[in-house]
């Protein structure tokens, strides 16, 4: 008999609740013969609460049901618990959900729900906020806020608001002063971006802003230092055609803890999309393995040839990973 699930949706994620979504999942699951209580989350301010009301109350799989900041609410949750994690993917982006190799169609995303293996995935941390994806500071922050609050004053809709939001932000600039600490040395840097990853991003090429690996247990800093603003567009053109290795005014590091300080007592930062202000220095760590998530079983997504997944190791007997390197590359404390 397939575990219960307990499934939260967000009402804002762009699932169309009101009309029959909710109907629709509840008779999929009844198909295949499982259990589920549908919740929904009508704010997005409610769900980290409702995962932990389920982790007392229910039984089985916990279901985030929306996009990646839903999944990050879930999450938070669940961390450091034996409680594993699903993911319907139906929010706009779902980077955690492609990275990690989850079918995106809600029927497969349903089946790997019920006949799914939890695998270890590694959790950023920053100020005591998880984030799966990233964390970031300067313009992305900017970004995010002036986008928000295009859609709330002026109902814009997602997409047509980050293009303004961008527009504008990219007319006034701005950076961030930072000290950051890692590996023993320190880094004195003006940048108009800062970009923590949990786990090593794809930078360059077309493949830009994907992981390959979610448990390979680093934090990797992505720092651009300031050139003006047409610096800024070069940059991008380089990462897009694949030519930021040559660069010498980029910085790319892998540490298992970051601290960022600044002359300023409270920052923008971005986590998973969602932003916050809060107060410095930034402290950032890795916890290797902190959250386990339902993913289709090896058997039916083979890992690419020469790397070991996270899926492998777990149904081989293998621990999370010891976090001895990252890419060849050593992590110190």
């Amino acid at each position: 008999m397939p575990a219960p699930l307990t499934i939260i949706l967000n009402a804002l994620s762009g699932t169309d609740t009101k009309n029959g979504f909710q109907h629709r999942l509840t008779d999929l699951f009844a198909g295949k013969g499982v259990s589920a209580q549908i919740i929904v989350a009508d704010k997005g301010a409610d769900i980290a609460h409702l995962a932990r009301r389920a982790l007392v109350e229910r039984k089985g799989p916990i279901v985030a049901g929306g996009g990646d900041g839903t999944v990050n609410a879930v999450a938070s949750a669940l961390v450091d618990t034996e409680r594993p994690m699903g993911v319907l993917p139906v929010g706009t982006l779902n980077h955690f959900a492609k990275d990690l190799g989850l079918p995106l169609s809600l029927e497969d995303a349903a089946q790997t729900l019920i006949d799914g293996a939890p695998v270890p995935v590694d959790v950023g941390e920053v100020n005591g906020r998880i984030f799966l994806n990233n964390s970031s500071l300067g313009l992305y922050p900017v970004i995010v806020h002036k986008r928000e609050r295009l859609r709330e004053r002026l109902s814009y809709r997602k997409w047509p608001a980050f293009v303004w939001a961008a527009a504008s932000a990219f007319r006034r600039y701005p950076f961030v002063e930072a000290r950051i600490t890692l590996n023993g040395q320190e880094l004195v840097r003006r940048s108009p971006f800062i970009f923590i990853g949990n786990n090593e991003y794809c930078i360059e090429g077309f493949d830009i802003g994907a992981r390959k690996r979610l448990d390979a247990g680093g934090l990797w800093l992505y720092a651009v230092h300031d050139k003006g603003r047409w610096g800024l567009v070069e940059f991008a053109l380089r990462a897009l055609f694949g030519r930021l290795r040559e660069r010498q005014d980029f910085d790319r590091e892998v540490a298992r803890q970051i601290r960022i300080e600044s002359r300023r007592k409270r920052l923008p930062v971005a986590t998973d999309g969602e932003i916050q202000l809060m107060q410095a220095p930034l402290l950032y760590r890795i916890r290797p393995g902190a959250l386990r998530v339902l993913a289709p079983r090896p058997e039916a997504n083979a890992p690419d040839e020469g790397r070991t997944s996270a899926g492998e190791r777990r149904s081989s007997g293998e621990d999370a990973p010891s976090l001895a390197s990252v890419h060849g590359r050593r992590l110190k404390s």
